[in-house]
């Protein structure tokens, strides 16, 4: 996959009519062809990571009783992880109160994950409940826990409609389960 960058050199004032494609700059980012490779996207991914014995195939980072912690195939950010009740439901109201503590037991997990291995410095946490809410998956609700940091955004988006992501799922995953090993055998306090 090839991004594109507009050239920090160029001036508003030397616009051409040839604009943008004399003014852009290539960025190569081959690792991003992980997330297009699994096209068209699987809207029962959320059930079946629930159910899967191989939890590295599904990005699932840990389990609990009730809910289970994994990696966004497609994240807003790097580190872009969910909260997510083994039980389908798309509304809160269903969840016993075990499941919903459960759930954001596994938030406050995945926030010292990711400030351990991502040195995350603040984060969104949320649900999207409902279409018009934006909810990708409407029938599974899941809590998004995205890591941010102190300007973290820039104009890709904007320009190119292009996200840049700077580390591939593989990758992350690995030092995700292996930064658990090492919360998992700290001492509680």
């Amino acid at each position: 996959m090839i991004a594109t960058v507009i050239d920090r050199r160029y001036r508003s004032e030397e616009m051409s009519s040839e604009f943008p494609k004399e003014h852009l700059e290539t960025l190569w980012a081959p690792w991003r062809v992980e997330y297009f490779e699994k096209e068209p996207r699987n809207s029962k991914f959320l059930e079946e990571a629930a159910t899967a014995s191989d939890d590295a195939a599904h990005l699932v980072i840990t389990r609990r009783k009730t809910a289970f912690l994994l990696m966004n195939r497609y994240p807003y950010a790097v580190g872009h992880l969910m909260a997510v009740p083994y039980r389908k439901t798309p509304e809160l109201a269903s969840l016993g109160d075990n499941e919903v503590v459960e759930l954001w037991r596994l938030v406050v997990h995945a926030q010292r994950l990711l400030r351990a291995v991502a040195k995350a410095q603040g984060f969104n946490i949320g649900l999207n409940l409902g279409d018009c809410a934006g909810a990708g998956v409407v029938d599974h609700l899941h809590i998004h826990i995205v890591p941010r940091w102190s300007g973290d955004t820039n104009f890709m988006p904007i320009l190119s409609g292009t996200r840049t992501l700077s580390e591939g799922l593989r990758g992350l995953y690995d030092k995700l389960i292996e930064a658990q090993r090492k919360i998992d055998i700290e001492p509680k306090t």
